[in-house]
């Protein structure tokens, strides 16, 4: 390091760091979910923050999502981290089989598994495969990533979660009996999604990197 050099200022160290990009659910902005909260956390510390606005029209449809995170990260100058939970995981695999971009890495937290009918309340599996939810991109994923799991998720098995972490290239990370990791389950305050980006966002880290056996 250059003893002459003056310090970065904090708009520099900011502009130095990838911009996180909060890709929500179906269920889109819930005040008290963990996404929302890392948000609100994140932006307070002066980190870059964007969240997908929900989809007006048609929200169902796979290409209405995949297309507007392709315009959110369009308008972001610079590396971006993904922060990803339940089908917005999987619009985040299927964005990346069709677009590119300097994604640093993903956190993909407890994905469903639309192989298989879903509990009342959820959409169908015919009108996945409608919407062309289906099949889920298998391919390895082109940027570090890690999948977090539940053990007891009543949207997927840990065993179907597992596979896709394998298939997409992911670390997996079982963190127990955490349901589908939302208000719902419990969540709310979600700490261990920043120990995660932080495991994301250090260029000096291989994945798999993060905490082994199960964490909540």
């Amino acid at each position: 390091m250059n003893p002459t050099a003056p310090d970065p200022t904090a708009a520099e160290l900011a502009a130095a760091e990838p911009t996180v990009v909060i890709v929500p659910g179906l269920r889109d902005h819930v005040a008290g979910h963990w996404q929302t909260l890392l948000a609100a956390r994140l932006t307070e510390a002066g980190r870059t923050v964007r969240t997908l606005s929900p989809v007006q029209e048609n929200r169902l449809s796979l290409d209405a999502q995949v297309a507007n995170l392709a315009e959110t990260l369009a308008s972001v100058d610079g590396p971006v981290l993904l922060v990803a939970h339940s089908a917005g995981v999987l619009t985040t695999v299927h964005w990346a089989a069709r677009h590119t971009a300097d994604v640093r890495g993903a956190l993909l937290a407890t994905p469903p598994d639309f192989d298989t009918p879903l509990p009342e309340g959820y959409p169908t599996q015919d009108e996945l495969d409608a919407h062309a939810w289906t099949p889920v991109p298998t391919r390895r994923l082109p940027f570090p990533s890690i999948v977090v799991a539940s053990a007891n998720d009543p949207l997927a098995t840990l065993d179907a979660v597992a596979d896709l972490a394998r298939r997409w290239g992911s670390a997996l990370l079982d963190v127990g009996e955490v349901g589908h990791l939302n208000p719902a389950s419990g969540y709310g305050p979600w700490p261990l999604a920043e120990e995660i980006l932080c495991t994301l966002d250090s260029p000096r880290t291989l994945l798999p990197a993060v905490p082994t056996g199960r964490r909540g």
